[in-house]
């Protein structure tokens, strides 16, 4: 895991994704987060599951299309879900190692 904090930084630094990431671990319901890492799989048609060197989370980015890929390296903006269960992040917008962004348009909101 070590490997991937090392990608990010080297990918991520100078880029659109100045924003300082949270570590997932540290995350907290209820608030608005950037974190980087690796996508580990794609779940659903809507919802991936990032992970960085604290451990992972799902990513819901629906009812939009998919914009990543297995072992993508990205870096996400969301909110935190504050219901119970486990966490999950839902995409405000997405960044990727290239520094092409994509905004998810959440029309259920």
């Amino acid at each position: 895991m070590k490997t991937i904090t090392a990608l990010l930084m080297v990918l991520f630094a100078g880029s659109a994704v100045a924003q300082e990431s949270t570590a997932i671990d540290d995350l907290k319901r209820g608030e608005t987060a950037t974190i980087s890492g690796q996508v580990e799989r794609i779940l659903d048609e809507d919802e991936f599951r990032l992970t960085d060197d604290t451990g992972s989370i799902s990513v819901y980015v629906g009812p939009n299309r998919m914009p990543v890929k297995t072992d993508d390296v990205v870096s996400v903006t969301g909110f935190v879900d504050d219901g119970i269960g486990p966490l999950e992040l839902y995409a405000h917008s997405l960044t990727r190692a290239d520094g092409s962004t994509v905004a998810f348009s959440h029309r259920y909101e």
